[in-house]
């Protein structure tokens, strides 16, 4: 059974943003983040107004509390002699000065408590507001950008990944905008109001705090960064253990039918025993981190408050003073542990960005990403002309996958293409749907070069049916509409029938609006065959291509699909991939591919007349299997 990490654990892993350095040239990227603000620029700035109305009228209610403590205690109302600090003097007045009744205090605590409640409302809504808009702009672009991506691109890529991208990275930038960006600014507010009312209080016993704040911080980060970095580590091998456990379900009748079940348990024990130790480890860390963190908070506040009790006792400061200044300290404190995260968000929100900006700076294919009608200077009545074509995948440029082929197919004609596996045939599908650039040679249509035609104009005039049908999880008539959006309910039927679906759909309670599950689950193969080659019906196409379109179904349901292709193929040229060779003995040309070379061409009679052919030997062995 094939082990690895696949999409789903890659998106298990890409679920937390990769963190990136903070230097100029991240940050000068992240102001890419801005252009996307600028719609709504007015309420944006009005919401940073507004944080910093609410960091000013949050910093009031300490100082209210003191007052009332002070205004509460005898003899604490005067002024304290010799006390003015020099910033004081510099600011012409001490707050230690200002004097009010306790009724005026309350008063003025309940006032300043609305306004705050006004300000933090305003605040969080216009930036959610901000935030919401935005960032569905940047998701529609990079949505927009995604679907504009050659076919190469999806090869090299997982869907995992870019799942992450759309979901994760977006919503990591979603937050920074919406709330780090605030926090980060209504801290900084904070942080200098707070500062200016502990200078204004009492320089001295600022300068005693702000001796410790430092190192406590310092060491703060130190611990927190290792526990962050541990905690990483057990959430990557619990996505780990995680996959083991989707692999195993999937595989569940290959894990059984080997008697592989000790095999799996011991894996999967493994895996959690390592989750486990890890855990453990940062149990460590987070236990000495969070009792030094006790000891010293605490240890500080209690410095801190005897060394205020003693300025006290000296007549230096008032009661009142002190409590203001202990909430004014806390509220320093908190800003500067909080800063760790934040800085921390910051480094992931950088990451996602520049994710994004990859996505979105990306060469993408110039297809129509809105609906243009069919230029009729584009119209193709379906001639098709390979020149000496030789292609090779851009993942793998060393193996040559066709190699000078030429082939050519009249309008209506029903071109045949067969070889074994690998030969090159699902590559010249997708070659004549131009996912790919030929790296030698040219293809024509209607005698004019490929590369001449518009993408959009060129592939609306293609249809394409594969092996493995996928619906989208959707209503049957949504399904079969995907290939024309415009069409009646009229037209839809009349496909259907042309189809041999609308047989079975009417069977269905709900009939067109029957829901098919995700990837059509809930019907047959032959029935989502049907839908697909009512779709491609409804499309009307110049050119149809159909990869293997019987191969996985039974007789019944072969025999009615293949009568659905007859009327599909009609007076249109058809490209057909098969292995069941029993499946075009009528084209008008069989095309047989051996190792990227055309080694054979020409109708069913003349190729097994071939004795010594390619052809001739497939369908012998083809008869010997089914006799």
């Amino acid at each position: 059974m094939a082990r690895g990490n696949d999409n789903n654990s890659n998106g298990s892993l890409k679920s937390e943003s990769a963190k990136v350095k903070i230097n100029r040239e991240s940050l000068h990227e992240a102001l890419f983040l801005f252009s996307y603000l600028k719609p709504y620029r007015g309420k944006f700035i009005l919401a940073l107004i507004f944080i910093a109305l609410s960091a000013f009228s949050t910093s009031i209610f300490p100082f209210l509390i003191g007052k009332m403590i002070d205004a509460a205690v005898p003899g604490t109302s005067q002024s304290l002699p010799g006390s003015t600090s020099a910033i004081s003097q510099n600011f012409g007045f001490s707050i230690k000065e200002i004097n009010w009744g306790l009724n005026t205090i309350v008063g003025l605590i309940f006032l300043q408590l609305t306004i705050q409640m006004l300000f933090s409302f305003m605040r969080v809504y216009l930036l959610t507001e901000v935030g919401e808009k935005s960032l569905a702009d940047m998701r529609g672009d990079v949505y927009k950008k995604l679907l504009s991506m050659p076919m190469s691109f999806f090869t090299e890529k997982r869907v995992g990944e870019l799942s992450s991208r759309i979901s994760s990275d977006l919503s990591q930038i979603q937050d920074a905008i919406s709330f780090t960006l605030a926090e980060f600014l209504r801290g900084i507010f904070t942080l200098i109001i707070g500062l200016v009312f502990i200078f204004l209080i009492s320089a001295k016993l600022a300068l005693v705090m702000l001796a410790v704040v430092p190192v406590i911080a310092i060491l703060a980060v130190v611990f927190g960064k290792r526990i962050r970095r541990m905690a990483r580590k057990a959430q990557d091998q619990l996505a780990e253990s995680g996959t083991i456990v989707q692999e195993t379900f999937q595989g569940i009748s290959i894990v059984k039918s080997f008697t592989s079940e000790f095999f799996e348990i011991a894996r999967y024990t493994k895996s959690i025993f390592s989750v486990v130790d890890t855990a453990i480890r940062n149990g460590r860390y987070r236990g000495a981190f969070i009792s030094f963190m006790i000891f010293s908070v605490f240890g500080t506040i209690a410095f801190v408050m005897w060394y205020g009790a003693n300025m006290i006792k000296a007549g230096e400061l008032t009661p009142g003073l002190l409590t203001m200044f202990g909430i004014f300290s806390v509220f320093v404190g908190g800003t500067f542990a909080g800063f760790a995260d934040m800085f921390s968000q910051l480094q992931k929100t950088l990451g996602a960005t520049h994710s994004v900006r990859e996505i979105l700076r990306a060469e993408g294919e110039s297809v129509d990403l809105a609906p243009v009608p069919l230029n009729p200077a584009y119209q193709l009545n379906g001639n098709v002309r390979f020149d000496h074509v030789a292609f090779s995948y851009p993942s793998r440029p060393d193996v040559v996958v066709l190699k000078d082929v030429t082939l050519t197919a009249e309008s209506g004609e029903q071109i045949a293409l067969v070889g074994p596996s690998g030969a090159g045939k699902s590559t010249i599908a997708a070659l004549l749907l131009h996912f790919y650039e030929p790296q030698a040679g040219n293809i024509f249509f209607d005698e004019r070069n490929a590369s001449s035609f518009l993408l959009s104009q060129l592939r609306k005039q293609m249809a394409f049916v594969p092996q493995d049908v996928m619906l989208f999880g959707g209503s049957i008539k949504e399904n079969i509409a995907y290939g024309d959006p415009d069409a009646s309910v009229i037209q839809i039927v009349e496909a259907a029938k042309k189809a041999n679906a609308d047989e079975f759909i009417s069977r269905f309670p709900e009939k067109y609006e029957t829901i098919v599950g995700e990837r059509g689950i809930k019907l047959s193969g032959g029935q989502r065959q049907r839908i697909a080659i009512a779709r491609a019906i409804l499309r009307d196409p110049a050119i149809l291509i159909l990869d293997e379109a019987t191969s996985s179904l039974d007789s019944e349901s072969e025999q009615l699909v293949q009568e659905a292709l007859d009327n599909l193929m009609k007076n249109r040229t058809s490209f057909v991939i098969a292995h069941r060779l029993s499946t075009i003995r009528n084209a008008d040309k069989i095309v047989v591919l051996d190792k990227g070379v055309v080694v054979e061409s020409g109708s069913h009679e003349t190729l097994m007349n071939n004795s010594s052919g390619l052809y001739r030997r497939l369908n012998e062995m083809q008869f010997e299997v089914t006799a």
